[in-house]
């Protein structure tokens, strides 16, 4: 199953202006300046290595994200396609939202996956950090599941703020501990290569239904790497290259495995509204 990636790769700065109301404060998201968008990308396999069961995955991945009056909700909507050698053809679906607050300290989180139709998984709980970034996540689903999260942990709005402010402090690595309820697995660590301004000619193009003016500011390269945490193993779990821009939205991202890879391509782009504002 494909992680989600994109709940802890969202945005700082807006670039589409709501608007103006002169007797009215700034809601925390316009403080914040992370920008609100819906995104669709196609899912496509890149390529196999030796020995690998997969023939084909094809899909779409749908991405909001927009904020409330005290928090931020991500919804992500999966549809794929597996197609493999010695066994069925495989659907599988899967949504999952979470609601996490401002301040980076709480968030709420709900997951179902489903194979061929059928419920195969179905997550819920929240997490909760202190001033430290220690805390710990409890799982109402399965019941029982509870993970502690170390000195340091982030949310996943807080590690995009903080892969965002490296970037503007022209740091190359960057390193975190995550923890997002995307599934039963608990926090994990997160290794960020910040690469080169992307030009403006590598960018995917905006089309009908990709706004063009979410693509304009300027993009980095990133390189990130995934692995369970405490685990003494060197090699990650997975990796990918995204194009981050620095508005938040990801115009593109590579995905490996161990056996196969995968693309997502950005293939329709909108804003959404700050439904805190009158």
């Amino acid at each position: 199953m494909i992680r989600n990636v994109l709940l802890s790769l969202v945005a700082l700065p807006l670039l589409f202006s709501p608007p103006v109301y002169a007797a009215a404060a700034a809601s925390p998201a316009q403080k914040s300046m992370f920008a609100a968008h819906k995104a669709l990308y196609e899912i496509r396999l890149s390529g196999t290595k030796s020995g690998s069961q997969i023939v084909n995955i094809t899909g779409q991945m749908l991405y909001e994200w927009q904020p409330t009056c005290e928090a931020w909700i991500a919804n992500h909507r999966f549809n794929l396609f597996y197609e493999y050698a010695d066994s069925p053809a495989m659907k599988i679906s899967s949504d999952f939202s979470t609601y996490e607050t401002f301040d980076g300290k709480s968030i709420d989180f709900t997951s179902q996956r489903k194979r061929d139709g059928q419920l195969v998984e179905e997550l819920r709980g929240s997490a909760d950090l202190d001033d430290a970034g220690k805390g710990s996540a409890v799982y109402t689903l399965p019941r029982g599941l509870e993970f502690d999260l170390p000195p340091g942990s982030l949310l996943p709005m807080s590690h995009t703020k903080s892969i965002l402010d490296a970037i503007q402090a022209n740091q190359k690595i960057y390193h975190a501990t995550v923890f997002d309820g995307s599934d039963a697995e608990g926090p994990v660590e997160i290794n960020a290569i910040i690469g080169k301004v992307v030009p403006e000619g590598e960018i995917v193009k905006a089309e009908k239904d990709i706004d063009a003016g979410l693509l304009k500011s300027p993009a980095h390269k990133i390189r990130l790497a995934f692995f369970p945490l405490n685990n003494a193993s060197e090699s990650s779990d997975y990796e990918m290259d995204i194009v981050l821009h620095d508005n938040g939205i990801i115009s593109d991202m590579f995905i490996e495995y161990d056996d196969f890879s995968i693309t997502q391509k950005l293939i329709a782009l909108e804003p959404l509204k700050d439904s805190c504002q009158k």
